[in-house]
């Protein structure tokens, strides 16, 4: 009985709960991101110029990716979230109210740094709160609250778009501003580096020298530019169809109900498997959910393509995001998240960019190179084994 109650895990502590409600909150009411394109057109832009202006969000969330895990480092996990929160509100309210083209996308940038800022933050916190041995299941439940709100979000926001495009806007603000206010209340700052006790120039050794986490990084850029194509070019193919964008987001809330169902009970089974060939499985079943979109011209059948690209999601993100933080020494903690939420950032320009180019070239090219990219960053994955890691593996 003793020994049973060794073994027993211990809870997670109470601050991991109340960030998770930020978070859920924080993305139920993400509204904007995921119309963008569909609010563009409608105000009178072609597709190919709102694929610009979704880019330059992604070369915001560049600038996110890098300050915020400078800062969470730096100035504390919680001051960072709660400058991403209460900025990214009054960027949304901003770009609310833009009609010229060349305004659109410097607020749309603005909107990308302010807005994603909070990702390798919350990474880096949670990281700092929980051992290596829960991190995989703790990281699926932070996915687990994201995809909470992202399966009612979206369908609500389809809803509101049918009626005002500017309730979005109003919504993801005001979601916004609540996390914002339960992490200056109740988040505590987490590790912060001490600049003068670091040698110069050692984070960037560091991951120059990790030739494993830099396949690691080369194949996760194949796996966002697939990935964001939901928010772009899947968004212009329901569309292509004569759905509604109550049915665009209908679909999407499917993504967000399978990773409630299932994520958590296969991330007891996926945290057991080998590191790199369960996220090379995962980015393969992504590429397939998203080439079938090719063929796919029905509501069930969209909504099929959305469940398999889904499940690979499922499988690979915990487990890379639990990668990323047990490489990490703890005082670069925020820098490594960064690095990674860099990649996603990449995804988030090249996405809608090319995506929509190609798109509007040919529809069956797009979802074609989907496939290819999965497998070629399935076999980066795999190949990255070969390699001895610089940092300890889970």
């Amino acid at each position: 009985m003793n020994s049973m109650a060794q073994t027993a895990p211990t809870p997670l502590p109470r601050v991991i709960w109340l960030l998770l409600l930020g978070v859920f909150v924080n993305r139920f009411g993400g509204f904007v991101t995921v119309f963008l394109v569909l609010y563009l057109t409608h105000i009178g832009y072609t597709p190919i110029q709102a694929g610009i202006a979704v880019s330059v969000y992604g070369i915001g969330s560049l600038g996110a990716a890098y300050g915020g895990g400078q800062l969470a480092d730096q100035l504390g996990r919680k001051d960072t979230i709660v400058l991403s929160m209460f900025s990214s509100a009054a960027a949304m309210l901003a770009l609310s109210q833009a009609r010229a083209l060349w305004l659109i996308v410097v607020l749309t940038g603005l909107a990308g740094l302010t807005t994603e800022m909070y990702r390798p933050t919350v990474s880096a916190l949670l990281t700092d709160l929980v051992p290596a041995e829960r991190r995989v299941t703790t990281f699926a439940l932070y996915r687990l609250a994201v995809n909470l709100g992202f399966a009612a979000g979206p369908a609500i926001a389809g809803f509101l778009a049918s009626r005002s495009f500017f309730l979005l806007f109003l919504g993801d603000a005001c979601t916004s501003l609540f996390f914002g206010a339960v992490s200056l209340l109740f988040l505590p700052h987490g590790v912060r580096s001490q600049r003068q006790q670091e040698p110069p120039g050692e984070f960037r050794r560091s991951v120059l020298a990790d030739r494993a986490f830099l396949l690691f990084l080369l194949a996760s850029v194949s796996l966002t530019f697939i990935y964001f194509q939901n928010q772009t070019t899947f968004a212009l193919q329901v569309q292509s169809f004569g759905y509604s964008p109550a049915v665009y987001g209908t679909l999407i809330s499917v993504n967000g109900l399978v990773i409630i169902l299932l994520e958590l009970p296969l991330s007891t089974l996926t945290r057991r498997l080998p590191t790199r060939p369960t996220i090379a499985f995962g980015m393969l079943l992504s590429a397939a959910g998203f080439a079938l979109t090719s063929i796919a011209a029905t509501i069930p059948l969209l909504a099929l393509t959305v469940t398999i690209w889904t499940l690979g999601e499922i499988v690979e993100s915990p487990v890379a995001a639990a990668y990323v933080a047990n490489l990490a020494p703890a005082h670069l903690r925020g820098r490594y998240q960064g690095v990674y939420s860099l990649v996603w950032g990449i995804g988030l320009i090249t996405a809608p960019l090319l995506g929509t180019t190609i798109f509007a070239w040919n529809h069956q090219a797009l979802w074609l190179l989907c496939g290819v990219l999965g497998l070629l960053g399935a076999l980066l994955m795999l190949l990255s084994g070969a390699i001895r890691p610089l940092h300890s593996l889970p």
